[in-house]
């Protein structure tokens, strides 16, 4: 069977699936198998490790497993992956699409979005300032799984005909491990086709045309000719002409960049991503200089709740444990949610790169979880937490002050908050700058995903099917910012989390490989330079 029919077949398993299961199929993927009462309770409800959910465990696993075998390349080989993404090792005449430094920022384009503005923000929310640590955690260990998905990316792409690349853990699977594997790199490209269409693009659509809509509603009202909310297509489906406007303009704006293939993708984020990251870091670094004596105090906050969290509301004992279970998982998740490390996705982008040393591409793959958890989620925490923000929090009512009467706020609400709070001594707009980062981070993501989706693609279906594909991917843009989107939410992160077993599998089976390349480069090739 060719990889075509397979690909068919297998997208129309998932489609049957979802239509028969509907959402708490794939609202289990992150729980597993914790929605089982017997096992989450294992070994006892007072420590329940059970309900640890398996995604986290692999996930985490992997990268310490990974990091030890490779002699922890997040912390030896950070200054090569630097002068690596400065250019000092370009060499135009080298096969690829993008220099190093765009290919790094096409995988931050799509990294770098709403986890850093909402996820840090729902951490805190859940687990308190604890959750903060543990996100660093998942990156230190994430930054080699970074380092391993995209040195075998690169070892294992194809060089197509016109010149262009063609990587990704699919690539990895069916190169590295064999044909017998077939079904396996199958499995990954079909749901990285899902991926694209829900988590790296209508849910990305549907957020900045939800909070543009918000803004247009603030100042003329929600009654108005364009604001105003009509019955359309189907009963019980209300939209208004301002969202139909804004998915119209957002097609227009996705598909200029998407149309032209990689080279101008990169190019693109090859300005947005430092321009986008730089706006919101400046943003941050003003407000915790107004707050300068209350970032010690932080720090001695996350680390102190970390591992002790309060517990005034599951008691003492046992019962801390369950907080600080809660605590750390929330920091983990959304620290896996933000930089992607081991789920395969930036390893596509990696793998576009002008290099013939896999393993210097994977240098530069480290700088990812880096910027994208311990520089910009780190400062989206600090800001949240120096201004006063978290209190607003389920944490902080369940945990600390049961009498607090402040409006409880989650995701990006949280970090206007934080924002508005912190710039009020420069200007009354400061959360208008997670409305910007909102929107910059969003079309990046759909950008960058949008090529990882026309990679898979290509690999199951061949080179004709890519211009298809794109004018799909454009019609969920539009569908995006039109609809609800909860169940898109549900479906796309479970496949997120369906792409991720496959490529930790290629990782841990092919770490000798990695581990023989890797010591070659240092010891041979790169002392030649």
């Amino acid at each position: 069977m060719n990889r075509a029919i397979a690909g068919i077949i297998t997208l129309g398993i998932i489609f049957v699936i979802v239509m028969i299961g509907g959402v708490p199929i794939f609202d289990t993927v992150w729980s597993f198998p914790g929605n089982f009462e017997f096992i989450s309770n294992f070994p006892s409800k007072d420590i329940p490790l059970g309900s640890i959910p398996l995604m986290i465990v692999a996930l985490l696993g992997t990268g310490i497993f990974i990091s030890i075998k490779l002699g922890f390349p997040q912390v030896r080989k950070i200054w090569h992956g630097i002068k690596v993404t400065a250019g000092k090792y370009d060499d135009p005449n080298d096969e690829g699409d993008l220099n190093h430094f765009r290919a790094l920022t096409t995988a931050l384009s799509a990294t770098v979005g709403i986890g850093n503005i909402a996820g840090v923000a729902t951490a805190l929310y859940y687990g308190g300032p604890g959750a903060l640590f543990w996100m660093w955690v998942t990156a230190f260990f994430g930054t080699a799984l970074k380092f391993s998905e995209c040195t075998l990316a690169l070892k294992y792409r194809d060089m197509l005909p016109d010149g262009s690349t063609a990587g990704g853990p699919m690539y990895t699977i069916y190169k590295g491990l064999g044909k017998k594997w077939g079904w396996l790199s199958i499995a990954f490209a079909a749901f990285a086709i899902i991926c694209s269409f829900a988590t790296g693009n209508a849910i990305q659509a549907f957020t900045v045309s939800d909070q543009v809509y918000a803004e247009v509603t603030n100042i003329v009202g929600n009654s108005t000719f364009l604001t105003a909310k009509h019955e359309m297509i189907f009963s019980g489906f209300q939209v208004s002409y301002q969202q139909i406007l804004n998915g119209l303009v957002l097609v227009a704006i996705v598909g200029a960049v998407i149309i032209g293939g990689i080279r101008r993708i990169g190019k693109v984020t090859g300005y947005l991503a430092p321009i986008m990251a730089v706006f919101y870091v400046v943003a941050a670094i003003l407000i915790l200089a107004s707050n300068l004596g209350e970032i010690i105090p932080s720090f001695g906050i996350i680390f102190e709740m970390a591992f002790n969290p309060p517990a005034e509301i599951a008691g003492v004992g046992t019962g801390g444990f369950l907080v600080f279970l809660n605590t750390m998982l929330w920091g983990i998740k959304r620290g896996l949610y933000s930089n992607e490390a081991g789920q395969g996705s930036a390893a596509i982008a990696h793998s576009t790169a002008k290099t013939k040393y896999p393993v210097r591409e994977g240098s530069v793959a480290l700088l990812e979880p880096m910027i994208d958890t311990i520089l910009i989620c780190t400062l989206t925490g600090l800001v949240i937490i120096t201004t006063g923000a978290w209190h607003h929090t389920e944490f902080y009512v369940n945990r600390i002050d049961p009498a607090f009467n402040g409006e409880l706020l989650n995701a990006s609400l949280l970090t206007s908050l934080a924002f508005k709070k912190g710039l009020m001594w420069l200007t009354s707009y400061g959360d208008k700058i997670v409305t910007i980062g909102v929107l910059l981070f969003a079309i990046s993501t759909m950008i960058s995903w949008s090529f990882y989706g026309d990679r898979a693609t290509h690999f199951l279906f061949g080179q004709k099917f890519i211009l298809p594909y794109k004018w799909l991917f454009l019609v969920f843009v539009f569908i995006g910012s039109i609809a609800e989107l909860e169940a898109v939410w549900s479906f796309g992160d479970a496949a997120l989390g369906f792409m991720t077993f496959p490529n930790l599998i290629a990782i841990i089976l092919l770490s000798g490989t990695l581990k023989k390349i890797t010591k070659k480069y240092f010891k041979e090739e790169y002392n030649k330079i």
